[in-house]
């Protein structure tokens, strides 16, 4: 039951709505269907299919809230959820901050669903880790990686006429691979919307040619590199600076984009004039549903134009109280690149440190953005255009602020996907100069 069509969800939301005796109600159904393969010391340990559909009745007697969520559609048990919903209002503290349900809105599709991703079946997980296994048997080597595949449906409807439904389809990968005695370590990581994008073979591979030329690093004394981040290393850091771009906690002094006094820094100039990152929900790469979690219609938003901060995210009830235009949040995040390699950036680099993923990292500072971490599953040194030898791993401390601002070159976007939890990315490879590395990692 777990994917729904639009009729029946509009039949169910109808039907609650109908239910409903508070001033408004809020429906929102969720549905998904998740696929799994993992696999570790070359053999598959676990696999599976899990399914999920769930709804969520909210209410409101003026500012008084209360919520109910319930996985059962049959008349009864939807009554049900409304009573209590309505009973929890009754009973809860008036909201200072309550915000009435949003108007009718005009969402517009994105293309967020594919059809052959929806249909991956235990066989094609299987063969997806085959390739890895069977591969590194072949040469000596230990794989483990995780292969999830997911099909989706969100329902969103409130008793202002609104409705909104969106089917969606994605998957993701990840491997490690070491050598036999442990000396040697490559990761990989995929994600895509379509099947079509995905190659479990070039996955496996680039895993494990990094595996196989981590071994025997040397150390290289810390202190301030230039560094080629791969994309997904570069987006691990900047999930942390994006959510500074959240008007209210700028405006509060919570964030690398505040100032004193209550101000913010929109307008500022704050990175490398080659920076350029937006969100749009219907990016033919990393498309998402046309509406965030508060139901407010997402737009294509320039969040950084030209190095200078271009745009704040404002909720409704912020917007309201600073007189702003409240836009749907960031469903997604892209940067702007060239055509060029990761290979040609390394290949335009005199001296540098190639840095495959970043790891373990926790905030420093929240109003610097100052970050802590550790590079792993494959470092090099690069001399002359050409990778040199292999590097044991550094801890750092970095902020993505200053790393924006160190840009010498950007390569090519890929999709660096997330889970409900992280935000959907287009990310380039950089190359970023004085990249602070403070001390020695004895792990691979």
């Amino acid at each position: 039951m777990s994917i729904l069509t639009q009729e029946q969800t509009k039949r169910i939301c109808d039907r609650v709505l109908s239910l409903s005796k508070a001033d408004e109600c809020i429906v929102n159904i969720e549905g998904n269907r998740i696929g799994n393969i993992r696999f570790a010391r070359n053999a598959v340990s676990t696999a599976g299919l899990a399914d999920d559909t769930r709804i969520q009745v909210q209410v409101a007697f003026g500012n008084k809230q209360g919520t109910a969520t319930i996985n059962e559609f049959d008349d009864k048990s939807l009554e049900r959820a409304v009573r209590r919903a309505e009973d929890l209002a009754r009973l809860a503290p008036a909201n200072p901050e309550f915000m009435p349900a949003i108007a009718r809105q005009p969402y517009k599709s994105s293309e967020t669903f594919v059809q052959r991703t929806a249909d991956i079946d235990p066989e094609y997980r299987a063969q997806a880790a085959a390739y890895t296994i069977e591969a590194c048997r072949k040469k000596g080597l230990v794989s483990a990686g995780f292969f999830t595949d997911r099909s989706s449906f969100e329902t969103v409807a409130n008793s202002n006429g609104l409705f909104g439904h969106q089917v969606a389809t994605s998957l993701d990968f990840t491997c490690t691979i070491r050598t036999e005695d442990g000396r040697g370590s490559g990761w990989v990581k995929r994600s895509a919307r379509d099947v079509a994008k995905f190659d479990p073979r070039e996955a496996a591979e680039v895993a494990i040619e990094k595996a196989l030329r981590s071994v025997d690093a040397k150390a290289l004394e810390p202190g301030r590199y230039t560094v080629i981040m791969e994309p997904a290393a570069t987006s691990d850091l900047l999930g942390f600076m994006l959510n500074g771009f959240d008007a209210r906690r700028a405006d509060e002094g919570r964030s690398f984009l505040s100032k004193k006094g209550g101000a913010n820094r929109l307008g500022d100039k704050l990175f490398d004039q080659q920076v350029n990152i937006w969100s749009d929900p219907w990016d033919k790469d990393v498309p998402v549903l046309p509406w965030d979690n508060s139901m407010l219609p997402r737009e294509r938003m320039a969040l950084v134009k030209d190095g200078r901060i271009n745009a704040l995210d404002y909720s409704r009830f912020w917007a309201s109280k600073k007189g702003a235009r409240p836009v749907g949040s960031a469903g997604n995040i892209i940067m702007a690149g060239t055509d060029k390699s990761t290979a040609e950036l390394i290949a335009n680099t005199r001296k540098g440190v190639l840095v495959t993923r970043t790891w373990y990292i926790r905030m420093v500072d929240p109003q610097s953005v100052l970050l802590t971490g550790l590079t792993r599953d494959g470092t090099f040194y690069v001399e002359n255009g050409k990778i040199k030898h292999p590097i044991k791993n550094f801890r750092f401390n970095e902020s993505p602020v200053t790393m924006l601002n160190n840009i010498e070159e950007i390569g090519k976007p890929v999709v660096i996907g997330g889970d409900e939890a992280n935000y959907s990315m287009l990310i380039p490879s950089m190359k970023i100069r004085d990249f602070n590395f403070t001390s020695l990692s004895d792990a691979v």
